[in-house]
């Protein structure tokens, strides 16, 4: 196990790997060598200092794929800062209960995200903001707070301008600097994500440098990185997937990380052949994206050889054509939570096809995985199906001033996924999906995944998403929502026809919902719980017998 911080595994590749290209953006013509790369973040780290953050204070990071994103992950890890990650798609409410709930002390933020201002966001939750100098914010709500900072070229009252910033590191000696640097211990939380909320609201998750450096070093040691792998990095950075399995897999190994400021299906293919990147980072529905894109044929993809793909499951015709016309022979599934920071599930690069569609792998080294009977706790058999439940160095050290939530599921060092699964006799692991997502139709149990998998073998779906609704005479009901390829003509008649010959009558979806796009989060995940909503109003499900 690797007991070091962030900033002396970055210390580590910079001596091995100097000249070796650390970050490249293509759109900004930015390449920057590692050892470039942790001058750069040294000097940010100092600017931090002299700014007052001290080793323990929380600072906030609200933008998208931004090459600052990156120097502020690596620059504040030096200095004992503890990154908190904003959500792109957050609104004022989610944002000041953020900023209150994390202590953050210093909020840098960009011009917005995909049409919404995050710097109006920002002063209707601070309306006196441009009556504060910088450094000097005062306000009730969010008493910690003390310095907003613009990821920009513009300068507006009450907030300082990130260039401005980076002349302070000159004050700060090179002494002070790595004194600071040597009183940081492996086990500080380093790192806290917020989880999406579906239950509650959101919770801050604490990760240390023990935590996901290791994560990272063991997930990128299956996928056989290297300093001479270049990763495209489509997915966002606020999340476990972006930070933890792409930029620190990256250090970690040497290897050259090639983000995607947004994501765009094109934009990924463009990137790939320019950079001549060997690493593809994915959720299914990005790689469902670039298939399907009209101008795949145009990109040389024959560089690429490994990724992940990850977030939800992957069906046979994604993962058959992800091999077969993007070169990713040596692609992995991957499975954990936020809360595991976050693998831990994966399939070897070399499995069968089959094991990479069918399971989620097997666990990384030093983590004990089983299954158990939700109702009494006791270990379950191959093959019958129950709650996963983890143990090793990857479990979170806790919700942040959350006590009793963390203790709901962490238990004797357990964590509690919630997550219902099962293992073969191989010791693979298959994930059926959430307990709370499982449909219980008429006393019978029903895995929306083995449904969507069914459905995907369909050649006029492109993607599909199972969830069940409210039924009187059942309990529950099965509803399919579908996307069907662009310019194909699907009605609901197909669709049952076609599951009467596939699939048990009791999984056959009662109700069938087309659609061109599905809820979304930010990370890429189809938001079944939205789905339901959706569901229950269209069908009229509420006050109808079915």
């Amino acid at each position: 196990m690797i007991t070091k911080t962030i900033g002396e595994i970055l210390e580590e590749t910079v001596n091995l790997f100097p000249d070796n290209d650390a970050l490249v953006y293509t759109n900004r013509n930015l390449i920057l060598s590692y050892f470039k790369f942790n001058e750069y973040c040294n000097n940010l780290a100092k600017s931090l200092m002299d700014i007052g953050i001290k080793r323990g204070d929380h600072i906030a990071v609200w933008a998208n794929n931004l090459p600052e994103w990156i120097f502020l992950q690596f620059a504040s890890a030096k200095i004992g800062a503890v990154l908190v990650t904003v959500n792109t798609y957050y609104k004022s409410f989610e944002l000041e209960y953020l900023l209150k709930q994390s202590d953050a002390k210093i909020l840098f933020l960009t011009h917005g995200f995909k049409g919404v201002n995050y710097v109006n966001m920002v002063n209707k939750i601070i309306p006196d903001l441009i009556n504060f100098l910088d450094g000097d914010i005062k306000t009730d709500k969010l008493p910690f707070l003390k310095n907003i900072v613009f990821l920009g070229d513009k300068k507006y009252d009450g907030m300082m301008n990130y260039r401005d910033l980076l002349l302070l590191g000159k004050n700060i000696s090179d002494e002070k600097f790595e004194i600071r640097m040597k009183s940081l211990h492996y086990n500080d939380t380093i790192n806290m994500q917020y989880t999406s909320g579906t239950t509650g609201f959101p919770k801050g998750v604490m990760l240390s440098h023990y935590n996901i450096i290791n994560n990272a070093y063991f997930v990128g040691k299956t996928m056989g990185l290297t300093y001479l792998d270049r990763m495209c990095i489509p997915v966002p950075f606020f999340h476990c997937f972006g930070c933890v399995l792409s930029t620190l897999n990256c250090v970690v190994h040497g290897s050259t990380m090639v983000p995607i400021e947004i994501f765009e299906a094109e934009e990924v293919l463009r990137t790939v052949e320019k950079e001549k990147c060997t690493v593809l980072q994915g959720v299914p529905t990005m790689f469902i994206s670039e298939l399907n894109h009209p101008n795949f044929d145009k990109y040389d993809l024959k560089t690429l050889r490994t990724g992940i793909m990850a977030g939800s499951s992957c069906p046979i015709e994604v993962m058959v054509n992800t091999i077969s016309k993007m070169n990713l022979k040596e692609i992995t599934i991957c499975y954990g939570l936020t809360e595991t920071s976050p693998v831990l599930t994966q399939t070897n690069r070399h499995d069968p096809i089959a094991k990479r569609v069918e399971t989620v792998g097997k666990p990384l080294p030093n983590i004990d995985i089983k299954i158990i009977d939700p109702k009494n706790g006791m270990e379950l058999p191959p093959d019958v199906p129950g709650e996963l439940i983890a143990k090793g160095y990857s479990v979170m050290n806790g919700y942040y001033k959350m006590s009793s939530e963390t203790m709901d599921v962490i238990r004797d060092g357990w964590i509690y996924t919630k997550d219902l699964a099962k293992v073969d006799e191989e010791g693979y692991f298959h994930i059926l999906g959430r307990i709370d997502d499982m449909i219980i139709r008429g006393g019978e149990n029903v895995y929306p995944r083995e449904i969507e998998e069914f459905l995907f073998t369909n050649e006029k779906i492109q993607d599909v998403s199972i969830v069940g609704v409210p039924s009187k005479k059942y309990g529950e009901e099965i509803c399919a929502f579908i996307k069907p390829i662009k310019d194909v003509s699907l009605i609901e008649d197909e669709i049952h026809d076609f599951c009467k010959d596939g699939i048990s009558r009791f999984k056959i979806p009662k109700f069938i919902i087309f659609c061109d796009n599905f809820p979304m989060t930010a990370s890429g995940k189809i938001k079944k719980i939205d789905l339901r909503e959706i569901a229950k109003k269209e069908l009229r499900l509420i006050n109808e017998k079915t």
